[in-house]
């Protein structure tokens, strides 16, 4: 019986030491818990991009793409080409240079669409400027008899005759968003976030540019604005907005609807009709 008792009593100081133990790491829980303070959680910084947005689907590009992107597709208004010849344009320009215009290459390929000049594609300092290499492009683009009815892949290669011209293929998807958003054909849907804002403002320049860009000027937009590659407005507002960094321009208007480049504004607002811009032009400030 003794041993048995001293069991019992070895029990109970074990069951009372555990209990003490529980308790303290209950109470520790509990004053940690009511002690620590939440963490603030701060807002992300905004990023630097553009975004475009057609038929649902969103995707972004950084300022620099996005400004070549706007410029391929403008010179295909002032050609007077269907979208299909953008779409064509777009898949070709993400695989040879993903839409950075690049002054190096394969052997002596240069500029967007790595166009050779010995191959008689023009001077190197000619292809550095995308819209001298888009119109070249475009040009021979034109003269391949039902290039509209190709597979995407096989026009661009019979422009470009590359090592691998199934290689354009996997771009077909997103030039077709590329080039039904930036062509204006969905509306004000392309849009930049700049947080570091823009730099110092040349507003003469930038309409200079637009007008050699599209064959005509941001302040006499043709009535009506559908044309086989989109709609010209909204093409040429957008343009604005893609190159808004480079030219200085702190917000771009477009009948009522208005982007402005302050950090953290993104996207399109409506503005009140006393505000709108003069019909057929392009307010850039």
């Amino acid at each position: 019986m003794p041993g048995k008792l001293r069991k019992v009593s070895a029990f109970f100081k074990i069951l009372v030491v555990l209990t003490l133990v529980c308790g303290a790491l209950l109470a520790g829980g509990y004053y940690v818990m009511n002690s620590v303070q939440p963490l603030e959680v701060s807002e992300p910084e905004p990023v630097e991009a553009c975004t475009f947005t057609a038929d649902g689907d969103t995707d972004s590009l950084d300022p620099d793409q996005a400004g070549n992107a706007a410029t391929v597709g403008g010179v295909a208004f002032a050609k007077g080409l269907p979208r299909e010849a953008v779409v064509i344009a777009y898949a070709t320009v993400w695989q040879e240079s993903k839409f950075y215009n690049v002054e190096y290459g394969d052997r002596d390929s240069v500029g967007l669409f790595q166009q050779r000049p010995s191959q008689e594609w023009g001077e190197p300092e000619q292809l550095m400027d995308p819209v001298y290499s888009t119109a070249a492009f475009y040009d021979k683009l034109t003269e391949i008899e039902g290039y509209t009815d190709m597979p995407v892949y096989e026009a661009a290669q019979a422009v470009q005759r590359s090592a691998d011209g199934f290689a354009y293929d996997q771009h077909e998807p997103v030039s077709r968003q590329m080039a039904k958003a930036f062509s204006g054909a969905s509306g004000p849907t392309v849009s930049c976030v700049l947080p570091d804002g823009v730099g110092e403002a040349d507003l003469q320049g930038a309409r200079e540019e637009m007008a050699r860009v599209f064959g005509a000027d941001p302040r006499e937009v043709p009535p009506g604005g559908s044309y086989a590659t989109g709609d010209l407005g909204w093409a040429m507002a957008q343009w604005a907005v893609a190159n808004a960094k480079d030219y200085g321009i702190g917000s771009v208007t477009y009948q009522d609807q208005r982007w402005r480049a302050e950090a953290g504004q993104q996207g399109w607002t409506t503005i009140p009709e006393a505000d709108a811009a003069p019909r057929g032009e392009i307010v850039l400030n």
